[in-house]
């Protein structure tokens, strides 16, 4: 690819940073306080902390390894552009999803849809994923580390896959097995060593779907 196509990782960071704070900042804005006064209010609303909880661990845990992921490559070609846009549009859709699923009262269609969202922001991210890991094998950096996480990835995508049916029987068990991928990306892959601090100081990895 000609030289002109490519470009530093440093903006495209930026303005996913940017991308990512409006997102966990618009499902700040959904919640409400309630009406009832004591115990039955904060009772009232614990259904929705759980699923801005959820939401915002996946937004979160996301925009982590997305730093991690770009900060793997010196250079940025279209591909991963477009990859980044499209991971970053599909993330956009999860506060008006979030806020549906409460809307409904979090019916089986409702959680299912949700559940649906999760799968092509993993999918999308994946793309980004494997746009990175292409540039990291022409440059020789590509790590064995990156085939574990791939397959950490996968697992991930099929567990979400597994809830959606679940959501149409029991939603609230499909939402227990989207919070328990959460779980799974907080903890270190298996067999995997955390990378050596670089000249940033970054040290921690944590990895997503």
């Amino acid at each position: 690819m000609p030289r002109h196509h490519l470009s530093s990782p440093a903006r495209l960071e930026a303005f996913s940073d940017g991308v990512i704070a409006v997102i966990i900042t618009i499902m700040v804005l959904e919640l409400k306080v309630p009406g009832q006064n004591g115990i039955a209010g904060l009772y009232s609303v614990l259904p929705i902390l759980a699923i801005y909880a959820i939401s915002f661990a996946f937004t979160g845990i996301y925009w982590i390894n997305h730093h991690h992921l770009v900060h793997r490559t010196e250079e940025a070609d279209e591909l991963i552009l477009y990859s980044n846009l499209f991971f970053l549009f599909c993330l956009s859709l999860l506060p008006f999803l979030t806020s549906y699923v409460l809307e409904k009262e979090m019916d089986s269609f409702s959680v299912a849809l949700y559940i649906s969202s999760m799968v092509v922001t993993g999918f999308s991210f994946l793309l980004l994923r494997l746009s990175i890991g292409r540039r990291l094998r022409l440059t020789g950096k590509l790590e064995t580390q990156d085939t574990s996480v791939q397959r950490k990835h996968l697992y991930s995508l099929f567990t979400y896959l597994v809830a959606i049916p679940v959501a149409f029987s029991h939603p609230h068990v499909a939402l227990g097995l989207c919070a328990f991928v959460t779980v799974i990306w907080v903890t270190p892959t298996a067999g995997v060593k955390p990378r050596e601090s670089d000249d940033t100081g970054d040290n921690a990895h944590f990895n997503r779907d």
